[in-house]
C-alpha cells in the first residue's frame, strides 16, 4: 500500500488530524490515504454530538466503542479523518460537521470543491 504524498489542501505538509481516538486510513493519526483507500478517508473533523447521531442513523454508528478491534468510539469534539463522500453526504442532508483543512488531505478535492469546505473551516483566520 504506497501512500500518497502527505500533504493537504493548500498544498502545504499536512498536520496531524487527531491522536484520542487515534484515526486515519493508516491509524497514523493523520488523513493521509492510498489507492487502497477506497472511502477516502482524508477530511479531518470536529465530531458534534448532531453529526455523531446523523452517522448513526446512517449506519456508521461512531460513537460506540468496540473493544475487539481497540476503538474506543468518538465523542463529540474529537478530530476525525471522515470519509469524502460521508462528508459530502452530510453537507446535502444539512448535517456537515466542522473542517480543519490544515489537517484535510489533497485528495479529498477530487470529491469536494475547495468552495464547500471553506465555510465549515475550524482553521481559517
Amino acid at each position: 500500500m504506497e501512500m500518497e504524498e502527505s500533504i493537504n489542501v493548500f498544498g502545504e505538509p499536512l498536520e496531524i488530524c487527531g491522536g484520542n481516538p487515534v484515526t486515519g486510513f493508516y491509524r497514523d493519526s493523520k488523513c493521509n490515504t492510498c489507492a487502497q483507500d477506497t472511502g477516502s478517508h482524508t477530511v479531518c473533523i470536529e465530531a458534534s454530538s448532531q453529526f455523531l447521531e446523523y452517522s448513526r442513523f446512517k449506519g456508521n454508528d461512531l460513537s460506540t466503542p468496540v473493544p475487539e478491534v481497540g476503538f474506543k468510539g468518538i465523542k463529540a469534539g474529537n478530530a476525525w479523518c471522515l470519509c469524502a463522500a460521508r462528508w459530502l453526504q452530510a453537507l446535502a442532508d444539512d448535517r456537515a460537521p466542522r473542517v480543519y483543512l490544515k489537517r484535510t488531505h489533497i485528495k479529498a478535492l477530487e470529491l469536494i470543491p475547495i468552495e464547500l469546505l471553506k465555510p465549515f473551516a475550524l482553521d481559517l483566520s
